[in-house]
């Protein structure tokens, strides 16, 4: 160790100027990537009168590990059971706002004479906020708990995973160097191919790979395996084509099922930390002042877009999405940045050489600037909602009270026939891609093998017998799934024929499906005999629909994925984002979900929630207790309260904020920090009371609605008017609108349970 190599002297330089950063940047309260970045751009090339990197292409090595184990580390914090829960309000927002700023970004290059490559990545790099600034910035102004935070968490969500497939996709494009409709749409799908095949075959082994192991995985060993698999698939998806990034993301995502996943998360986080700030020094240390000095006007024009077109566009994505004016604004002024992702996104440009080197500092310029107004913007918010609210014309108001109330299906007009057809429809295209999967490895891989050690004909024959037998549960799956479930048999039952008919056209449809696979894997292998094959291949589906032994398979193989996607979930109890709405009053009011923890010193633990009588004090409703792996749904009046229950409650922000300055006040609660990785399941529904109801005349106090279906009345409309304040005498009639809370499943068979 005479002589260091310089790769590790360029290391040990960015490490140090990135402890210094964020030692001074923590005292000065500020993000700490900033810091990284100002570290970088001292310590890069460009400032010649401190201390520089040796070679360049050394930290450019440091930060393609630190994409990957960022990406890693925010697959970790990923579910897709999450990206589900955020529902549609996060999704549509998403769309609206990232589609408008790629297209603006791509129109204002090529306005600028800009190259179409340098336009497509800027319209990318323009519509990615930043995670990070935003956590910080609410923690800092104590906006965590607000609706409209619940939101925006949930736009950044869905945000990860668009930009996850924005760089696969970008990175596709920037290698063929031409953007064609047909060539766009092959990559899509081949990337949602691999994902999904990724992700069923990774949650059907890796868990159960974990478990076997389980004795021999201390914290060492853990760490060495959840790495050692990250870099794996990180091989994987560069081999088929895609960025090392996508890899590193997906297994994080698949591990994040596993109920080893919190620890995990806490073994790779000094490691993620590391690399990341390595990744973020890099950045900076790419940044020319020169080129900003010279590009100022850019700088300008790009931040004025991002403030503008970001809050416009994110504003109208959520209100498209059903929500009030004043949480459209306020989640729209709280996505008026860019950040990391736009940071990773530029690496990929400049690593593949297909952008100018000056959008790279233009576009960090516009982060920083934007990180500063951040918390600015997020104040001016209510007061610019306020100022709207005033203008609009009484007959708009719909606009500022949002229609996210017509959104909600009625418990009791839900069709059973739409539940089945999205749960064939979902399974069948699943086990088709399951089928796809098996046939590419085996014709790719199998069969060449095959062919090169047994005769000609016996060897056809044996690889077509091989590749059915590995297909045959997916291809039995998709022409008789879901033949058995509760929706089924309902449909099959009902007295409209045509429900009889619609159901075998649709069966009929699948054995179609079927039989194309057989063909698929036959014709190829015997050109010339492609009648007979036909005659054989519904022989093969036939023998498959019939064969007990492979309905057992597959019914085994179904419930392995099932028992490992959902085990997570039996260890852990935790929160969820849903966006609860009663009626225009309720709207107004911001109604939602959040959760909080009773500390071991509570003076409240041991007495009922009748003593406690938070409803009156505060005006939430309890919702649920979580009591280790114990969930009390729609808690009764003498249920008690016990140390460490985790308390579910709904109300609007002002109600939820009295609630906890009432236990504050007490000194004896703990309010249990912002997670959106949970799952409880509980939602909002409506059940509409008519002529042939069994409520119809009764009271709430002798419904049973609480006993019998678990779930809660929270609101009810009646001719126009909202009801909040409920007593037991209040007695229903046709007409009512019940507006309810309870789990999705308890929705759905509210109707049953309450006859």
């Amino acid at each position: 160790m005479g002589h260091l190599p310089d790769f590790i002297g360029d290391l040990a330089l960015i490490l140090i100027t990135a402890s210094i950063a964020t030692i001074i940047f923590k005292w000065l309260k500020q993000p700490i990537v900033l810091g990284y970045i100002v570290a970088g751009l001292l310590a890069g090339p460009y400032i010649s009168w401190l201390p520089t990197v040796a070679d360049m292409g050394n930290v450019s090595v440091w930060a393609d590990i630190g994409v990957i184990f960022l990406l890693f580390g925010l697959g970790l914090e990923f579910s897709f059971k999450k990206l589900i829960d955020v529902g549609g309000t996060a999704s549509i927002a998403t769309l609206i706002n990232m589609g408008s700023m790629i297209v603006i970004g791509y129109f204002i290059g090529q306005l600028l004479g800009w190259s179409t490559m340098d336009s497509i990545f800027l319209g990318g790099m323009l519509s990615m906020s930043s995670t990070t600034i935003i956590i910080k910035a609410f923690n800092d102004m104590g906006l965590q708990k607000k609706k409209f935070a619940s939101i925006v968490f949930g736009m950044l969500i869905v945000e990860d995973i668009a930009a996850i497939v924005m760089m696969a996709l970008l990175s596709t494009v920037a290698i063929s160097q031409h953007f064609e409709g047909v060539e766009m749409i092959n990559s899509v799908l081949k990337l949602l191919f691999f994902i999904l095949i990724w992700f069923v075959v990774g949650i059907y082994v890796v868990p159960t790979l974990l478990k076997k192991l389980k004795r021999y995985l201390n914290d060492e060993t853990l760490l060495i395996v959840s790495v050692g698999l990250a870099l794996g698939m990180v091989l994987f998806a560069v081999h088929v084509g895609f960025s090392p990034a996508l890899g590193a993301f997906i297994m994080g995502s698949i591990l994040a099922e596993t109920v080893e996943a919190k620890r995990i998360e806490h073994l790779v986080e000094p490691l993620r930390n590391l690399f990341g700030a390595v990744f973020f020094v890099s950045v900076g240390m790419m940044i020319n002042p020169r080129v900003i000095i010279d590009h100022v006007d850019l700088i300008l024009l790009f931040t004025g877009v991002v403030l503008v077109g970001r809050i416009v566009f994110a504003t109208l994505g959520v209100m498209a999405s059903g929500q009030s004016l004043r949480v459209s604004i306020n989640a729209g002024f709280s996505l008026a940045q860019i950040g990391e992702f736009s940071f990773i996104i530029a690496t990929l440009g400049m690593t593949l050489g297909v952008i100018s080197d000056m959008l790279y500092p233009i576009i960090v310029a516009v982060s920083v600037i934007t990180t500063f107004t951040t918390p600015y913007c997020i104040q001016i918010a209510d007061p610019v909602s306020a100022f709207i609210e005033k203008k609009i014309p009484k007959k708009w108001n719909r606009i500022v009270t949002g229609y996210a109330a017509t959104s909600y299906k009625a418990v009791n007009k839900q069709s059973d026939w739409n539940r089945l057809l999205k749960s064939v429809l979902t399974y069948t295209a699943i086990h088709f891609t399951l089928s796809i999967a098996v046939l590419l490895l085996f014709r790719n891989f199998v069969t060449p093998f095959i062919m090169l050690h047994v005769p000609d004909t016996l060897g056809r024959i044996l690889s077509a017998f091989a590749t059915l037998l590995v297909m045959s549960p997916f291809i039995q799956a998709i022409v008789i799934g879901r033949t058995q479930t509760p929706e089924f048999k309902k449909v099959w039952n009902h007295e409209r024929a045509i429900n009889r008919g619609a159901i075998i056209s649709l069966t009929a449809v699948r054995v179609v499906l079927a039989t194309v696979l057989v063909l698929m894997v036959l014709i190829p292998l015997f050109p010339r005999l492609a009648v007979l094959m036909v005659v054989i291949a519904l022989n093969i589906v036939t023998f498959v629909i019939f064969s007990q032994g492979l309905r057992k398979q597959s019914h085994e193989m179904e419930s392995h994925f099932l028992r490992n996607f959902n085990e997570k979930q039996k260890y852990e109890e935790d929160k969820s984002v849903i966006l609860p709405t009663v009626a225009n009053d309720l709207l107004n009011k911001n109604i939602h979900i959040e959760e909080f923890e009773v500390s071991q010193l509570s003076p409240s633990a041991g007495k009922t929630l009748r003593e406690l009588d938070f409803r009156e004090k505060t005006g939430v409703n309890i919702v649920a207790i979580l009591r280790g792996n114990k969930k009390i749904n729609i808690p009764a009046p003498d249920q008690r309260i016990f140390p460490f229950d985790r308390i579910v409650v709904a109300g609007s922000d002002n109600e939820i904020q009295a609630f906890f300055q009432l236990l504050e006040e007490r000194n004896s609660w703990v309010d249990k920090k912002e997670d959106t990785d949970g799952d409880h399941h509980i939602s909002v529904s409506q059940y509409i009371i008519d002529s042939n109801s069994s409520l119809l005349g009764k009271t709430i106090g002798n419904s049973g609605i609480r006993e019998k279906t678990e779930c809660m009345i929270i609101g009810i409309d009646r001719e126009g008017e909202s009801e909040t304040k409920l007593i037991p005498s209040f007695m229903f009639e046709s007409g009512d609108i019940l507006w309810l809370a309870g789990e999705k499943n308890k929705l759905n068979d509210f109707e049953e349970n309450i006859k």
